[in-house]
């Protein structure tokens, strides 16, 4: 097998990440093992391993590093979990919940990156990833109840339709607040009501959706 050139960023990666405070030994050695480069723009590779979000097309983002590990551990994955992720994106955060959970059922609006993320999955291995284009604000009802929840956008509240999904005792992360400006919350589903904590402050692109934002304006220059 052909070395990996890109190992030793991905390692220097995750020392930054544990140097920035993420503790979890298993999160930690699933974003050493997933390969970040290969989720970005080609041109874009060479910042693949740095801690910035990079744009990915059609008016979304990657997640930068740290945010990826703070909500993946955040969700507490002991391997058997069945989890729900709203915005695919590239697929880059699938992967890594991959690694880390039973089942990951992804939702994503835009079918170019549906469909390419679908390929990318498929090719690294990841059979316990299903992508399907829809609203994400929605849910997956047909697959509910879900162990964890998380939603990789903003949002201007919690959708009812998502908490309803959540089995009881599952965690939940997710963006709230303004449309580019939210605050990251963990809940927990406890008795059927929510406990909730702050982690961060946040930007994400907005999660569009008949439980979300209103479609906007591309972004000037986007492809």
């Amino acid at each position: 097998m052909a070395e990996d050139p890109f190992a030793d960023e991905r390692r220097r990666m995750v020392e930054e990440l544990r140097r920035l405070g993420i503790r979890d030994g298993r999160v930690l050695s699933a974003m050493e093992k997933v390969p970040r480069h290969l989720f970005v723009p080609d041109h874009m590779r060479h910042l693949a391993y740095e801690d910035t979000p990079l744009p990915i097309g059609h008016g979304q983002t990657i997640s930068q590093p740290y945010i990826v590990a703070l909500m993946t551990e955040a969700l507490g994955l002991t391997g058997a979990e069945k989890v729900l992720e709203i915005g695919t994106g590239s697929g880059y955060q699938a992967a890594v919940l991959a690694e880390l959970a039973g089942e990951v059922f992804s939702i994503e609006r835009l079918a170019p990156l549906a469909e390419e993320a679908k390929r990318r999955l498929e090719l690294l291995g990841y059979r316990n990833v299903h992508v399907r284009v829809g609203d994400g604000t929605l849910g997956w009802p047909e697959e509910a109840p879900f162990q964890r929840i998380i939603v990789t956008g903003g949002l201007p509240e919690l959708p009812a339709t998502l908490w309803e999904q959540l089995a009881e005792g599952g965690r939940l992360v997710a963006p709230i607040g303004g449309r580019y400006d939210q605050y990251l919350w963990l809940y927990v589903k406890e008795g059927g009501r929510p406990r909730r904590r702050a982690l961060c402050p946040c930007t994400f692109v907005p999660i569009i959706g008949a439980r979300g934002w209103p479609e906007g304006p591309r972004p000037a220059g986007d492809v």
